[in-house]
Parts: structure tokens; C-alpha cells; sequence
């Protein structure tokens, strides 16, 4: 009996799931409990109750928490696990460690202040040091040995720096979490490595059921909604992620300045959390792709072109406001929920000259999905704001795999893979990708519900 329960596994999927935000799996394998990501989920604001619940499971019984990548929607309840008792052992790579400490520290400043939901208890300075403390960071490839039987290592998901697909090899058969992977190919990144062997893959389906523009398109695009509001005179605002897509923005910029194909004018990145995390890259420059490497070397700064402005202190983004235009301002968050982009917004959204780009995800009730969707009149930080300026949406710029993309990475392990379980996406682009792999490949694909669990034979 003993025998035929070790040549098992289990997955519940306590989060990630109808949703693309909040990613949180449970691997119970080889004696261990082992999670996957434990991430916020990201609606209207960061500290909607829906992420304060108690964990259904007990903290205290994990082992090992894998993260494969930086983003808040991936760790950023990870010190509210350790506050409730969490004491195993963190395990990502490097980079992904070394982005965490100013992502946590980030996302406290921002809950911390909900005293009301108690979230100052959780998000401490002492909870943030304890997950540090516990926390280990690898390079890809590397073997982790968790018992004798049951090995992990970390794959490139070309998602954002450090970003990892995460593979169990037990019994002879291989179960992989993809994590987010990348819109490859990517500025600053490897493409997403190639995987043909996995029996079991839970994946990701943010952009299940829809297409992005090609590179050569994106970076066309972008050099033309440049030029316009350059003709127009206005201000462009991108809303951003601090976290990777800030990055590629300012290295696209760089090319388009370097090549002469756009005016130079003022470009201020208005992050101080984007600032901090540019730091974090300086530091992996080998991480990069071969493009990118040469790029920036030798002797030349990361992201540095003429017209750029890192605007650190508040008193240097209030000042923006007094720079002629035509400028470039990019600001967090990247779904205009907080940030100081909404400052931007509500000054610069009015006026028909000004223009606003979206390049990233916008999910379901965010400002940001609000104006996409064309909402003329929307409520941003307590105020209401008439939409004028023109809106523009790149989905090529996003950090995700589109549909056909997502398509391809699973046709590569046709021959091999048993099922995939289809999570972190909307209901309608996971069902649309469970659909797609049943129909172009013929394989077991399935879009579990919250807190449902599988068993795998291994």
C-alpha cells in the first residue's frame, strides 16, 4: 500500500485559478508539501479582503515554497504565510530572490497603511527579514535534491529577469509549473526554453484566447504613437510595471534614440520602485540575451539615452507638470491603480493632445481595463476623470505568451505530456486554451476550479 501512495502526487490549486492573478499551488509528493508561487490577487486595489482570509492549509506543514518569478501576483502574500507560521525553506533563482526584497518592501509601504484589515500585523519589517532569511536563490539548471527520489531545477521561462519554470522529476516522470512564460523573443531576454519531455504541465493562459503584434509591429507601433504625440505636442503616459516591462520600455527607447528614429525630448521614468529595481538588473547583466549584452557593453550604463530622467523624490515628479512638452512619462502601477501614474492621469487624461499608451495586462475593474475598454469618464483615486487623450493599446509589449505562443510551447511536448491543467488566466481565455489543446493537439487539457485538487500517477 505504502508503495503505491509514493508513486502518486497531488495538486490542489488554492489559487491562480479564474482568475490571473494570485497564483498559490499546492504539491503534496514524496512525503513533502510544496508550494507554488503565494501571490496576491490583484483586482481594483492591493488590499481587497479576498487576500486576507486564513490560509485553507496549515503554513506551519509546508516545507519548501518555490517562487518562479517577482511579481506581486506570484509572492506577495508570501509574509503573510511566514506571519502565520510559515517556517520551511524559499526556494527561486537568484535574480528572483534579489527582486523580491524591493518588490516586498514595495508592496508593504502600499498595505501597510490598511490598519483596518489589520495588514500593518502582517506586512512588518520583521516578517519581510524572516522571509528573506529564509529564502535561498539558484542559477538555472542546478539540481535541488529534496529527498533521494524527488529532484527539482529551475528552466528559463524568458518571462522577466529571473523568471523560472519550475520541474519536479520523480519516479522517472516529469511535472512542470510554468509560471508566467515570456512574449519571446524579448529585448532584454532569452527565449523561453524549449520543454519536450514533461508528463503533467500546469500552465498559464493569460492570453488564452488572443494574439499579440510581432516585435518588428510593437517597436513600429511605439515609434509611431511617439511621433504623433511629438506632432501634437502633448505628453505621452505609460502606466507601467516597475518590474520588467519598465526595463524593455527604456531599452526600446534607448535603440529608437540611438537610431535617430525618434525626436529626443524629456523621458522621465517617474518609479522610484522601477529606479531601485533597474539597480537589481545593472547587477545580472548576464542573465540578458546576446543582443542585449553586447548592447550595453562595454562601458556603456544601463538604460541611459539622451532626454532620460530618473525622478527618485516626489518633489522631482510634481515638477514634470512644468516641463514643456512634448515629453515622455512613465509611471507605475501598470493598471493605473495606484502609483504615481494616476497623478499623471488625472492631469494629463483631459486634454486631447496628450496621448495614453497601455503595453501591459489590465485586469477585470482596474482603471486601466476601464479605459481600455472605452470608458470616457472614469474614477481614479477618488475623483472622476473625463477620458480626452488619446488611448492606445501595444499588447506586443506585454511579458506574456499569446494564444498561438502558448499553442506552440505545448506542441512541443505532444508526444509526451498526459494533461495540462490551464490556470492564471480569465475564465473565458483559460476555457479558450483548454479548447485549443483539445482540438489542434488532442491532448488532456482541463481548467480546474478553486481549491479543487487532481492525483497524478507517477
Amino acid at each position: 500500500m505504502m508503495m503505491a501512495m509514493e508513486k502518486k502526487a497531488k495538486i490542489t490549486f488554492y489559487g491562480g485559478t479564474g482568475s490571473v492573478t494570485g497564483a498559490n499551488f499546492l504539491l503534496e509528493i514524496a512525503g513533502k508539501k510544496i508550494l507554488i508561487d503565494c501571490g496576491l490577487t490583484q483586482g481594483e486595489n492591493l488590499d481587497d479582503e479576498i487576500n486576507w482570509k486564513p490560509f485553507v492549509y496549515d503554513p506551519k506543514e509546508i516545507d519548501i515554497l518555490f517562487v518562479t518569478h517577482a511579481h506581486v501576483d506570484h509572492l506577495g502574500l508570501i509574509p503573510k504565510l511566514v506571519g502565520e507560521g510559515f517556517r520551511g525553506k524559499i526556494y527561486s533563482t537568484e535574480p528572483t530572490r534579489a527582486l523580491a526584497s524591493p518588490m516586498l518592501e514595495d508592496t508593504a509601504g502600499i498595505l501597510s497603511k490598511n490598519t483596518k484589515l489589520g495588514l500593518d500585523k502582517i506586512y512588518t519589517e520583521e516578517n519581510i527579514k524572516l522571509t528573506l532569511s529564509l529564502w535561498q536563490g539558484f542559477t538555472y539548471h542546478q539540481d535541488l535534491p529534496i529527498t533521494p527520489d524527488l529532484k527539482v531545477s529551475f528552466l528559463n521561462a524568458g518571462h522577466i529577469l529571473g523568471s523560472a519554470m519550475v520541474e519536479f522529476l520523480f519516479n522517472g516522470k516529469k511535472i512542470l509549473f510554468t509560471g508566467d512564460l515570456g512574449n519571446s523573443p524579448s529585448p532584454l531576454l532569452p527565449d523561453t526554453e524549449r520543454i519536450t519531455d514533461a508528463d503533467y504541465l500546469i500552465m498559464e493562459s493569460v492570453y488564452g484566447d488572443r494574439n499579440h503584434e510581432s516585435r518588428d509591429d510593437r517597436r513600429k507601433y511605439l515609434e509611431g504613437v511617439i511621433e504623433d504625440n511629438y506632432k501634437r505636442k502633448g505628453t505621452l503616459i505609460i502606466p507601467t510595471f516597475s518590474l520588467e516591462r519598465s526595463q524593455e520600455l527604456l531599452f526600446e527607447l534607448d535603440a529608437l534614440v540611438e537610431e535617430n528614429r525618434i525626436p529626443v525630448m524629456p523621458v522621465f521614468l517617474d518609479s522610484p520602485l522601477a529606479i531601485r529595481l533597474t539597480d537589481v538588473f545593472k547587477q545580472y547583466k548576464s542573465y540578458f540575451n546576446e543582443k542585449a549584452q553586447k548592447a550595453i557593453s562595454p562601458g556603456k550604463y544601463l538604460f541611459d539615452f539622451p532626454g532620460l530622467h530618473n525622478t527618485l523624490k516626489s518633489e522631482e515628479s510634481k515638477m514634470i507638470g512644468a516641463v514643456p512638452d512634448p515629453k515622455i512619462v512613465i509611471a507605475g502601477s501598470g493598471m493605473s491603480t495606484g502609483g504615481r501614474i494616476v497623478h499623471h492621469e488625472r492631469h494629463y487624461l483631459p486634454d486631447p493632445n496628450n496621448t495614453l499608451l497601455l503595453t501591459g495586462y489590465q485586469s477585470v475593474g482596474t482603471p486601466g481595463r476601464l479605459i481600455r475598454e472605452g470608458l470616457k469618464v472614469v474614477h481614479i483615486s477618488g475623483e472622476d476623470v473625463q477620458v480626452r487623450a488619446h488611448v492606445v493599446t501595444i499588447s506586443g509589449y506585454s511579458g506574456h505568451k499569446d494564444s498561438d505562443g502558448l499553442l506552440a510551447f505545448v506542441e512541443d511536448m505532444q508526444d509526451a505530456v498526459k494533461k495540462v491543467f490551464v490556470v492564471m488566466g480569465e475564465p473565458k481565455s483559460a476555457m479558450f486554451l483548454v479548447q485549443k489543446l483539445r482540438d489542434n493537439l488532442g491532448i488532456e487539457a482541463y481548467a480546474p476550479e478553486q481549491g479543487s485538487s487532481v492525483t497524478l500517477m507517477l
